[in-house]
């Protein structure tokens, strides 16, 4: 086997990707404390055509050195906006149409593998703070929730790890294809 080269690779431009079909889908960050973290969620936002992510309440937002760090850039191609509170920035998208689902363990949610989601409908995933997870306010005003199934003792993951496996399966039954 022979690795692929960057070029190969076939990767758009940043002005090929800002024309490109996006996910139907908004990733929201409810007080997500670090700029690390949301580097990560940029790359993948990236990585799966997300229309933009919302950084709300003490989450950092760019320009950040930490972010880029993680991001590699991706803060310049995935659309942003910043918001007062998750809980406002909620009651907006809903108001627009979209289902907002927490991710996050609550009574009621249902597994990620068991989840369908709708062709042509637009979601929004709102993703928790590193400790306190989504807040009890928030989840109050979501449409319903989605957890990740889990086998070890710890029944936690990173929340960026936690984008990764949730934006993936999202991108898998309603992404663009290319």
């Amino acid at each position: 086997m022979r690795k692929i080269t960057n070029e190969e690779l076939g990767r758009p431009t940043p002005e090929e990707f800002a024309r490109m079909e996006r996910m139907p889908l908004t990733v929201v960050l409810d007080n997500v404390r670090s700029a690390q973290n949301v580097g990560a969620f940029f790359r993948t936002g990236d990585a799966f055509a997300v229309e933009r992510i919302c950084l709300c309440g003490i989450t950092p937002a760019p320009p950040a050195r930490e972010i880029h760090k993680t991001a590699l850039g991706a803060e310049l191609t995935v659309a942003w906006c910043r918001e007062r509170s998750a809980a406002e920035c909620v009651r907006r998208l809903s108001g627009e149409g979209c289902c907002v689902l927490a991710v996050e363990q609550v009574e009621g949610a249902v597994r990620l593998d068991a989840f369908r989601a709708e062709p042509g409908r637009r979601y929004a995933l709102v993703f928790g703070n590193e400790v306190e997870g989504v807040a009890q306010e928030v989840v109050d005003l979501c449409d319903g929730a989605v957890e990740i199934p889990q086998a070890g003792t710890k029944h936690s993951l990173n929340v960026s790890v936690s984008a990764g496996v949730v934006l993936w399966d999202f991108f898998c039954r309603i992404g663009p294809k290319r």
